[in-house]
């Protein structure tokens, strides 16, 4: 059941490809305060303005914030903004598996 999936499991699905994590990450989207699940759902949401607001709103340490910038300035298309802010997130948190994915979205450009 995909509202009771580990919010990390449901991102590192995303990143596989997993069959249904598409599905699943915007299920658990819609009533998530994650950060990270719901930047993740952004990621691959045409609606995404509303769940980065939420996201951001959500964002309650530097950590999580961080990772709501460095959505933004990938979807936003401003890659050179998103890579060094990728960097900077990486050094404190190298454990993020999300934004080393978002920068490697970045460098696909």
């Amino acid at each position: 059941m995909a509202a009771t999936r580990d919010p990390e499991q449901l991102i590192r699905d995303l990143i596989a490809g997993s069959d249904g994590s598409s599905h699943a990450l915007r299920d658990a989207a819609c009533t998530s305060q994650d950060p990270a699940v719901l930047v993740a759902a952004a990621l691959i949401t045409p609606s995404r303005t509303e769940l980065l607001a939420r996201a951001a709103a959500a964002a309650t340490c530097s950590r999580d914030r961080q990772l709501v910038a460095v959505a933004t300035a990938h979807l936003c298309g401003d890659h050179d903004r998103t890579l060094l802010l990728a960097r900077d997130h990486q050094a404190a948190h190298p454990d993020s598996l999300l934004v080393a994915h978002i920068a490697a979205l970045s460098t696909r450009r």
